[in-house]
């Protein structure tokens, strides 16, 4: 497409910022649309990129940013209740420089990624949330909350699991799914965990799934998992607070093995408890002039560890497709077709862990017999290959007519 063809991005988190950066090196203009007053949200939350992810940024030469707000985490371990090793397993295959995935702040990626873009010179503008859009022949146009408009040539939305820019694409677009668990975190000082820095160690729970990985400053950042049968109503999670969900906790993992009391005990404030949901299939990423990317059209679960990695190629590919396509119509078939299977194969797999870890007591025995076998086959299996060692060359032309 032509380098003056005037794109419109909604969205300024993972994928925005991202795209901005893959678009302008493609030679496009972009302007990016976001809701926040300032930089996209993402406090207290953190993440690990898988080495895909990290690939796929330093196409765009923006890999090194973010690697500097994070550490290394290149494998971990799993556990059951009682301290029983079930298997260990690579966080994403090494790059060629040895290079291994990294933890970091979502917030600290949002920033970095932010950041790299504005100093690239790529146009953010701010307190714009997108209500709705209309495509004439000539174009499509945004609508903002505040009133406001903008036309372009081509709207892509990068608006999250909770896209408006997906429900007008298709008014009868699936819903997020939620997944049966809900999650929050902490980050404490001064305890001691007997895992080396840069491993995780994740223990399925008599009844929920905890994880942490000791920093290169002393901290432990956890997670946990909660099941939690029935879909909270919106707030009703969120409103009960973080010494609520620190005593609630405590009772859940009261007869687990390790440290995760003593985490715990020593955690002064929990992030906010939210409800994981995945949106497993899409059946129209795009309409028009229209087209959704990350977890706007996909939300693997977080056991994927593959939301912020999967959301970075996308851009990076789309930009490609655009950039190598004569039409619209085509670059958006073109990209839905390079990314659809690979997404949806991902998802399958994500879904299976978390499946695992809202298993009843019937379900935890066969799981904790089974797993060490289980995790020394998938060492050796081509799921893993097949997720961490996906390369985008941003020199190869895509081909539209494929």
């Amino acid at each position: 497409m032509k380098p003056d063809t005037l794109i419109i991005v909604v969205g300024a988190g993972i994928a925005g910022p991202t795209l901005g950066m893959a678009l302008q090196q493609a030679g496009f203009q972009p302007t990016l649309y976001e809701s926040s007053a300032e930089t996209a949200e993402g406090i207290g939350a953190f993440l690990t990129l898988s080495t895909n992810g990290i690939q796929a940024l330093r196409v765009i030469r923006a890999d090194l940013p973010v690697l500097k707000r994070g550490f290394a985490t290149p494998e971990l371990t799993l556990r059951s209740h009682t301290g029983k090793f079930l298997g260990k397993t690579s966080t994403g295959t090494p790059l060629p420089d040895g290079t291994s995935s990294h933890t970091l702040k979502r917030a600290d990626l949002y920033e970095a990624l932010y950041q790299e873009a504005l100093r690239r010179g790529v146009r953010f503008v701010h307190g714009k949330h997108l209500v709705d859009a209309t495509e004439t022949p000539e174009g499509v146009t945004a609508h903002f909350s505040d009133g406001s408009t903008a036309t372009g040539d081509l709207l892509i939305g990068s608006d999250g699991v909770h896209s408006v820019l997906r429900s007008v694409i298709d008014l009868h677009a699936p819903r997020p799914t939620y997944s049966g668990l809900l999650t929050t975190g902490g980050y404490v000082q001064n305890v001691k965990v007997d895992v080396p820095v840069g491993s995780y160690e994740m223990i399925y729970g008599q009844k929920g799934f905890f994880g942490y990985a000791p920093a290169p400053n002393g901290e432990v950042w956890w997670f946990a998992n909660v099941p939690w049968p029935r879909e909270p109503a919106r707030g009703e999670v969120e409103c009960l607070g973080s010494e609520h969900w620190k005593q609630h906790l405590l009772q859940l993992h009261a007869k687990d093995q390790g440290p995760i009391l003593d985490v715990l005990h020593h955690t002064d404030h929990l992030m906010t408890m939210k409800a994981i949901h995945m949106l497993p299939h899409l059946p129209h990423w795009q309409k028009g002039r229209m087209l959704v990317i990350g977890d706007a059209a996909h939300a693997p679960s977080p056991s994927s560890g593959q939301g912020a990695a999967l959301a970075i190629e996308d851009a990076v590919v789309l930009a490609q497709c655009l950039r190598d396509a004569e039409t619209a119509e085509q670059a958006f078939a073109l990209f839905e077709k390079t990314r659809r299977q690979r997404i949806e194969r991902i998802i399958r797999w994500a879904a299976r862990i978390n499946n695992s870890k809202a298993a009843g007591p019937l379900g935890s025995w066969f799981r904790d017999l089974l797993m060490p076998t289980a995790m020394k086959w998938l060492e050796k299996s081509d799921s893993q290959r097949f997720i961490f060692d996906h390369q985008i060359h941003w020199d190869t032309r895509m081909n539209p007519t494929v």
